[in-house]
């Protein structure tokens, strides 16, 4: 199994349920944050944006 067929098998996991994946997404980046220093709260804020934005897109598609 490659990298391809984990990225598709996530990709069908996800699909239609968009919502949940940001709510998840959202949690896991506050217990990041809560064990890591602020310093680096810009970057982990960075990528729940572009997760969330991926998401946004996959669902009008």
């Amino acid at each position: 199994m490659g990298i391809e067929d984990l990225v598709n098998q996530a990709k069908a996991a996800v699909s239609g349920h968009e919502d949940q994946a940001k709510s998840a997404i959202e949690k896991a980046a506050e217990a990041v944050k809560s064990r890591t220093s602020d310093s680096q709260d810009a970057q982990i804020d960075s990528v729940v944006e572009k997760a969330t934005t991926y998401l946004d897109e996959q669902k009008k598609k």
